[in-house]
């Protein structure tokens, strides 16, 4: 019969969440998960196979502690912006959750194509609001909503890395201006 498990699976995961918070990921091993639970690290692996195991659900995690940022962000009028602003405050308030999900470097390198069909199939209702409250096709509220995403991935990453701050009326505004600085050249040029 196996070892009853000391911890669950939950209060591992907590554990491992409050140690890449305090520490960042590289400081997560077994020993260090043990100390924080006030235990050795055997009990660890009554729950989970392995640390690879112990650090996915750390990512999964952190992934769905960012899904509520998303969630919050999306009830704003504008919704593009209100996500934009999100993923930055995501950033500021949890900036070593921000480098693990948006920092760390990932075994493929997807190209431009493969992130637009992401932002297509995730942000469905930012993509609809950018069409019917700006009049623009489809295609272009995609590409739209790219490009504030990478302009809102500079702020956050000058914010996680401290080095720069931004009040938050400065980050409406300079999300708002890249924002109509695009539509305006959609609306003059024919693309972006």
């Amino acid at each position: 019969m196996p070892p009853r498990a000391k911890f669950t699976k939950e209060e591992i995961i907590d554990a491992a969440i409050r140690i890449a918070e305090s520490r960042g990921t590289e400081a997560l091993t077994a020993r260090s998960l043990g100390e924080e639970l006030g235990s050795s690290a055997r009990p660890i692996f009554t729950v989970f196979g392995s640390m690879k195991e112990v650090e996915d659900a750390v990512f999964m995690r952190a992934n769905g502690i960012y899904g509520k940022y998303v969630e919050e962000g999306l009830k704003e009028d504008l919704a593009f912006r209100g996500v934009g602003k999100a993923y930055i405050r995501f950033a500021s308030e949890r900036p070593r959750l921000f480098r693990l999900l948006f920092m760390s470097e990932r075994s493929e390198l997807p190209d431009k194509a493969t992130a637009l069909r992401l932002i297509e199939d995730h942000y469905e209702a930012i993509i609809k609001s950018i069409e019917d409250g700006y009049g623009v096709d489809r295609q272009t509220a995609i590409d739209l909503y790219f490009h504030l995403w990478v302009y809102s991935h500079g702020i956050a990453v000058l914010i996680a890395t401290k080095v720069c701050a931004f009040t938050q009326e400065q980050i409406t505004q300079s999300l708002t201006d890249i924002f109509r600085s695009l539509l305006v050249e959609i609306k003059t040029e024919g693309a972006l």
